[in-house]
């Protein structure tokens, strides 16, 4: 195989992992909190479209995945916004590698009220060039038992409150093709994270660490210990994706994935749906 279409097959791959992981962590809530979140999604055009009408977080609503079983059009596109506004979803983002949106992109998100934010970087690598980092924390995989208690951590760290959303994550990770990890300092979890399997890829996500034990390599050692898991799951790569940082400023995040071994596939530009045209 070529350079250039392994590079295809590998953008294909990082895109399509990311967006079945998303699309479980809130399928797979309880209904109950599926009913309280607002939570509604589909799969069209080789991706799938998920809605959060009550996020309280604006992060939960995105469409993504799409480009590879067919082109992204502007026919597309309208079904996705139309899904949004039956939904009376109040926003959400739209993910598309560069690569794959059309030369009619710009008339397109004017037409549907669609305006650029900010800007995510997609990792890759195989996993036999991976260099593993160290802690002097504990980490291992989370047991059943520690779920909540895992989920509670990951809200903590990324701001987000726990009522609905920790049972909705907490459900989707004993699904058995995600594998959460976390790491201790003595009794108590103080970072974690999650590996989920698709195929040939291991998606590196959701890694945060508490601010209380920040800068002790927490997530380089979770980085390693989630890619040894994703080498004995017969994966050949790891994927990841976190957010550009501001020119003059750094994102830990990222710099934990290059260290890793990761190297950047390409820049994504975040898409903002918005169901009033005046916001």
């Amino acid at each position: 195989m070529s350079t250039e279409h392994q590079d295809q097959d590998v953008r294909a791959l990082a895109e399509l992992a990311e967006a079945e992981f998303m699309f479980r962590y809130e399928t797979e809530a309880p209904a109950d909190v599926r009913d309280a979140l607002g939570v509604t999604a589909t799969r069209m055009g080789g991706g799938v479209v998920l809605s959060m009408r009550h996020d309280p977080t604006n992060y939960w609503s995105k469409a993504l995945g799409f480009g590879f079983d067919e082109p992204v059009s502007g026919e597309l596109i309208g079904h996705i916004c139309d899904f949004y506004r039956a939904e009376r979803t109040p926003a959400a983002v739209i993910q598309i590698a560069p690569d794959r949106l059309p030369a009619d992109w710009d008339a397109i998100c004017a037409r549907e009220n669609i305006t650029a934010g900010s800007t995510w970087v997609k990792l890759a690598a195989e996993i036999d060039a991976l260099r593993p980092g160290r802690t002097d924390l504990r980490v291992g995989p989370v047991t059943a038992d520690l779920v909540d208690q895992w989920a509670s951590v990951v809200l903590r760290c990324f701001g987000m409150p726990e009522e609905h959303l920790g049972p909705m994550i907490a459900a989707a990770v004993r699904d058995p093709r995600f594998y959460p990890y976390a790491a201790w300092d003595g009794d108590e979890m103080v970072a974690a994270a999650n590996l989920f399997i698709h195929g040939a890829v291991g998606s590196l996500n959701t890694g945060a660490t508490l601010p209380t034990h920040r800068g002790r390599g927490a997530q380089s050692a979770l980085l390693a210990a989630r890619s040894a898991a994703a080498t004995a799951a017969g994966c050949r790569w790891v994927t990841a994706e976190t957010g550009r940082p501001e020119p003059g400023t750094s994102n830990p995040s990222l710099n934990n994935l290059l260290r890793l071994g990761l190297t950047p596939l390409y820049e994504r530009r975040n898409w903002v749906w918005r169901a009033d045209p005046a916001s």
